[in-house]
């Protein structure tokens, strides 16, 4: 499943996890992406959409 979202083009990107002790490791920040039906200008389809644009009402699902 694509970790980007077909409306905003949001994505995973990178940062730190720093602890109290100022140890760094890397990680991965990830949108919460889910695969929804949509109405697409009158077209029935699945797509990749991550859960801001759901509330946001940018887009419509079926």
């Amino acid at each position: 499943m694509s970790k980007v979202c077909e409306i905003c083009g949001k994505h995973p990107v990178a940062g730190r996890n720093v602890s109290h002790s100022h140890r760094v490791t890397n990680r991965t920040y990830r949108p919460n992406i889910q695969k929804v039906t949509i109405n697409d200008n009158g077209h029935v389809r699945k797509a990749n959409v991550c859960t801001k644009c759901l509330k946001s009402r940018k887009v419509v699902r079926a």
